[in-house]
């Protein structure tokens, strides 16, 4: 959420972001409201002071015996009452008006942030690794999956419905491997290991910036007024929802967490196999920070860092692509996509994400800290996937493969796989 004094001053800034992220939005339709709002105020407090005055006044000619001097003044109280209840009712009305529009408002974007419609107008960055050449017909994650037992999507759809998979055997346990690299490399780094809710109100979703441009891919658990998340970055902010924090130093969370998307929209893209998926698992992190420019952006860096880190652990070539305008949510000030080299695809796709939020979630969630002079502001919050699966298998398993058939296992996972160094094929070919 943006300060309205902010929208004020800044309406065309706000109506152009708008524009360039794709959201329905009047600036000026909500000034508008907002003006109605003030003037309603106003006239309410002009009201009350008139009210108070004759109030006053009645009861000064009762002391002075002058009772029959107060009628005339009882009936301006009575009409002034009669106004008062018209005000206030047009004063919720109003309220509600620009309550409305003010959660369709988008954050600002950085100076740095390209303009574009699509993810195709997003802009890399840089790349480190070099995809592999392959002497032989290499196999995709669903046939290597199939392979060495690790996967089953047949079985998964028949119990499930569409997107919905089992992982068996090796593929569970490079599923949890993935996931415990992340999270003991963040621990190194100072962030605090949680495990958090996945189903949340509604108005968790709302605070942190989920709802309502993300509810058609939000699942909703009917009948409780619950919500499952799609990440647990919308626990972890909430964690501290309505609270005064302290970032001297910025509070560092990494949140392990059942993850759930709808993926409405998506029909017919990316169909086969572990790519778009409803129920997934990651490892989050979430800092929140001083409200200042510069300490936020060299968070980013910082959270983006350990992405790569990890991907680097992985053995795995990547990219990493600045996002443009149209491809950035509601909420987003400033966001980096990683993209993994996937063989099958003979592309990049995407698996990490980092994002700078600013103060736009904590105004939502009203969460504050005091700064050096003890007045209160609000926290920029930040967040990255450090690792999301099954889909960081799709590349794990189609980089690492052999002619053989079998996978092998970046040294940095073997410590979770019981110190296993390749995976061999259930049937040699």
């Amino acid at each position: 959420m943006l300060d309205i004094r902010f929208i004020r001053e800044n309406p065309d800034l706000v109506q152009r972001t708008a524009q360039q992220k794709r959201l329905e939005l009047s600036v000026t339709d909500l000034l508008d409201w907002d003006q109605k709002r003030r003037d309603l105020l106003k006239q309410i407090e002009d009201l009350r002071a008139d009210r108070n005055r004759l109030t006053h006044a009645i009861a000064t000619n009762i002391q002075q015996g002058q009772p029959t001097s107060t009628e005339p003044l009882k009936e301006q109280v009575r009409q002034i009452n009669q106004q008062l209840t018209l005000h206030e009712s047009a004063l919720t009305q109003a309220n509600d008006e620009c309550e409305h529009r003010m959660i369709s408002v988008p954050n600002i974007v950085s100076p740095d942030t390209p303009v574009g419609r699509d993810d195709t107008d997003n802009v890399e960055i840089r790349r480190v690794g070099t995809p592999p050449v392959f002497a032989f017909e290499t196999l995709d994650h669903v046939q290597l999956g199939e392979r060495h037992d690790l996967i089953d999507i047949p079985r998964g759809v028949k119990a499930a419905g569409s997107r919905n998979y089992f992982l068996k055997g090796a593929g569970l346990y490079l599923h949890l491997a993935v996931q415990r690299l992340a999270l003991d490399l963040l621990t190194k780094y100072g962030f605090t290991a949680m495990d958090v809710p996945v189903m949340v109100r509604p108005e968790a979703l709302t605070k942190t910036g989920f709802f309502p441009t993300g509810a058609d891919q939000t699942f909703e658990i009917t009948g409780e007024d619950k919500w499952l998340v799609g990440t647990s970055e919308v626990s972890l902010v909430s964690y501290y929802s309505d609270e005064i924090v302290d970032v001297t130093e910025p509070i560092r969370l990494a949140g392990m967490s059942a993850c759930f998307r709808k993926e409405i929209g998506s029909a017919g893209r990316d169909v086969r196999g572990l790519y778009r998926v409803h129920q997934f698992a990651k490892v989050e992190q979430v800092v929140l920070c001083a409200n200042n420019a510069e300490i936020s952006e060299q968070i980013l860096q910082e959270i983006t860092g350990h992405a790569e880190e990890i991907l680097q652990l992985l053995e795995l070539p990547y990219r990493v692509m600045s996002v443009c305008t149209g491809d950035m949510s509601q909420k987003t000030y400033k966001q980096y996509d990683i993209e993994t080299w996937m063989p099958s695809r003979q592309a990049y796709g995407e698996t990490h994400s980092s994002s700078n939020v600013l103060d736009f979630q904590a105004r939502r969630s009203n969460i504050r800290y005091r700064d050096a002079d003890g007045k209160l502001q609000f926290c920029h919050t930040l967040n990255n996937t450090a690792v999301a699966s099954p889909r960081i298998l799709i590349p794990l398993l189609e980089n690492h493969q052999h002619e053989d058939g079998s996978i092998y296992i970046p040294k940095a996972l073997r410590p979770y796989m019981g110190g296993m160094q390749r995976l061999i094929p259930t049937t040699q070919q």
